[in-house]
């Protein structure tokens, strides 16, 4: 159970309709919430208490995990949350806030402790955080700690930036920057498919294992963040965060405890282990980028990037990016982690390959047959699995091998409501467990990184290709892999060209 005032700053906006609020309502379904909290909306707009408790029931309908009516138990829910229109550049409003904090810890028991969500843009972080100290909203009993969403920054210069201006009111250990993808189920399990299978960690070396691919893909175009994806682009919006994590948690070394800051000092290692760029050149051969143009999704037409709302006819920014990366250590040396995500792609997923390296040429079986490699697969949306990839004879067959997956699919499960990724992180927050949340050191590396190829870039546009909506991205993607000897292997069962294999094979 977890006592706390939750200040969810942006309270009419997207994010907290879509994830805060249902996450609030499962966790205190769930009896995680128990009843000594409350949650204070905060936007600019004007609401009465009882119209912004109607906006939650709604958003809760319409997302939530659980069924919800108006009954005794929502009731009892509802009264828990409170409105009130603040304008976040003045402190006295700060001070009000104050006034209906302390009311409400004092009615529900909260023990002075305060959880500030900030679902807001960047650069009112730091503001924010200066008038919540001013307001008095720090000086009470009890714990203050602040969440924040991505994006944390432009590049490494604007988050030291943002960071020592939050670092001026809140200590490390009390900002919890928040990566939604570290909430995700599979993405925890592989550390536990690691580390709890003996079978597993002596093979996840360079000895065994060829390649690591990591896939995050979207159907979606922009929609209605032309404006903001046009500034960001996929590297920044995708690349320094989600994809830069997987693969810490791909790569890290097992952690000398279960300690929070003890798996982050792991991740740090391989952040720090990313090999660098020599030059421009380097960078342009080892990363592609791409930019979608008009082309077919589900027999439907859609535009190209270029035409999409708010965004520039000429604009240069990606909608595709994939690199070869290596993890220059012990473990991992001459390995490549081959990362990709795009817009407008032919499969809703995210998905790592773990390919094992192939047993000798000219040796038994291998000398008749074409023996495909093992994979390990975590499927980590929006089907949840793991499965393994082997060589078996096929039934009936006079020697033929083909290849079978050994699978669990923990969405097929009957009755599993596995929690969203934000109920997780909202809980853990509120714990006070900072494990799957992003420290300061993972940021700043990764921003590091990826500002090489950002520089790399502005030299010019040449390298931009262009992707017909619902194909697999530009052909050098495919190529970046190739020229290796290996294959970007199937997302969801199917690529561009061939139908490989089916995740459920029974």
């Amino acid at each position: 159970m977890t006592n706390a005032v939750f200040l969810i700053f942006g309270a009419t906006g997207d994010l907290a309709r879509r994830k805060l609020f249902p996450a609030f309502y499962s966790l205190y379904r769930e009896r995680k919430l128990g009843e000594k909290f409350a949650v204070v909306g905060l936007a600019r707009r004007s609401r009465t208490n009882e119209e912004f408790r109607e906006d939650v029931l709604e958003s809760i309908k319409e997302f939530a995990r659980y069924n919800v009516t108006k009954d005794e138990r929502w009731e009892s829910f509802a009264d828990h949350f409170e409105y009130m229109s603040l304008d976040i550049n003045d402190v006295n409003s700060f001070r009000e806030l104050k006034a209906l904090t302390d009311r409400l810890d004092e009615k529900f028991d909260a023990g002075g402790n305060k959880l500030s969500y900030l679902a807001l843009a960047p650069e009112l972080f730091g503001p924010v955080s200066h008038n919540l100290k001013a307001g008095g909203l720090l000086e009470t009993e009890g714990w203050h700690r602040v969440v924040i969403e991505k994006p944390f920054g432009y590049d490494l210069k604007s988050a030291e930036k943002l960071n020592a201006e939050i670092r001026q009111v809140f200590e490390e250990q009390d900002i919890y920057r928040i990566d939604h993808y570290l909430g995700k189920e599979m993405v925890q399990n592989i550390n536990v498919v690691r580390f709890a299978n003996a079978f597993f960690e002596p093979l996840w070396n360079n000895k065994y294992i060829s390649n690591i691919q990591i896939t995050l893909s979207e159907t979606v175009g922009v929609e209605e963040r032309g404006g903001y994806y046009d500034r960001s682009g996929a590297l920044r919006d995708m690349g320094q965060n989600h994809m830069l994590q997987m693969l810490a948690i791909m790569a890290m070394e097992p952690p000398s405890r279960m300690h929070p800051e003890d798996i982050r000092d792991e991740k740090v290692k391989v952040l720090r282990s990313l090999r660098g760029f020599e030059s421009a050149a380097d960078v342009r051969a080892n990363t592609v980028r791409g930019q979608y143009s008009q082309g077919t999704m589900k027999g439907q037409q859609v535009p190209g990037y270029r035409q999409e709302d708010k965004v520039n006819p000429e604009s240069a920014t990606e909608t595709y990016f994939a690199a070869r990366v290596f993890v220059d250590n012990f473990r991992w040396a001459g390995v490549p982690f081959y990362i990709r995500t795009g817009k407008r792609l032919p499969v809703k997923t995210t998905e790592v390959v773990v390919e094992f390296k192939n047993v000798p040429n000219n040796v038994y079986l291998s000398t008749k047959h074409k023996l495909e490699p093992n994979l390990l697969v975590f499927r980590v949306n929006p089907m949840e699995g793991i499965y393994f990839k082997m060589n078996a004879k096929q039934p009936g067959s006079e020697g033929v091998i083909v290849p079978v997956a050994m699978d669990f699919c923990q969405s097929c499960q009957v009755g599993l409501n596995t929690p969203e990724a934000y109920e997780r992180l909202l809980y853990d927050a509120a714990r006070g467990d900072s494990t799957y949340f992003t420290r300061w050191d993972e940021v700043a590396l990764a921003w590091k990184y990826v500002d090489q190829i950002e520089s790399a870039w502005k030299e010019g546009a040449d390298d931009l290709q262009t992707y017909a909506a619902g194909t697999w991205g530009p052909e050098r993607g495919q190529k970046l892999v190739t020229q290796d000897g290996f294959k970007w292997w199937p997302v969801n069962g199917q690529d561009e060209n061939e139908v490989a294999w089916e995740f459920t094979q029974r």
